[in-house]
């Protein structure tokens, strides 16, 4: 049995997510804390979680410093949060993933370590979990946002910008204001050329 915590301020989420892991054969939901404070005070009478499931945005403290603790003090412990995140992370997943990502991701970081998302490139993962960040001074990454690099990896696919807003959850308006915002500031007029900038730095490999 694969012990889990779950780290997230959104109580309803969270119930949401253990009854939905609890259903996966071999995992089981141990604890369940609001931030990164409440799972360490948690921690005196439980023991240690295999895998962490963690959210960025919470207050007290925050799963940037939540994921460095774990690091230092519990380095077996596995780390999968719900987006982007570079302190130790082995895996990232959308909150509004399908049950059958949520346990294939569980599974692989059980098992290999790792949770690469299909069209997440392992370059883009050695930066996730390694202290050189890609999002560097200077970079021309370091302007995007979290969804404008998500929409930048679905670009690479062959689905339409429709099946792209369906894959993201959002609106064909909304894709259409990352796609031209990228334009901007990429300074770049095409979706060919999106996805050439793409490959280019890693945010996905062919």
């Amino acid at each position: 049995m694969t012990f889990v915590a779950l780290v997230d301020d959104h109580e309803l989420l969270r119930s949401g997510l253990a009854s939905m892991i609890n259903s996966f054969e071999g995992f089981k939901v141990i604890m369940e804390a609001g931030n990164g404070k409440e799972f360490i005070e948690a921690l005196k009478n439980n023991k240690p979680p295999a895998i962490v499931l963690l959210d960025i945005n919470m207050p007290l403290m925050d799963g940037f410093e939540t994921a460095e603790w774990i690091k230092a003090n519990m380095p077996e412990t596995r780390v999968l949060v719900l987006s982007m995140l570079k302190n130790g992370a082995r895996g990232y997943l959308l909150k509004d993933s399908k049950p059958k990502v949520f346990k294939q991701a569980l599974e692989n970081i059980r098992d290999t370590g790792y949770f690469i998302n299909e069209l997440v490139s392992d370059k883009l993962m050695h930066y996730i979990s390694n202290e050189d960040s890609f999002l560097g001074d200077g970079s021309p990454l370091s302007s995007l946002t979290e969804n404008e690099t998500i929409f930048l990896q679905w670009i690479c696919s062959d689905k339409t910008y429709k099946e792209i807003a369906e894959e993201m959850h959002i609106s064909p308006r909304t894709v259409d204001t990352y796609r031209d915002n990228l334009f901007k500031k990429l300074d770049i007029k095409t979706r060919v050329g999106l996805a050439i900038f793409a490959i280019k730095h890693g945010i996905v490999s062919v």
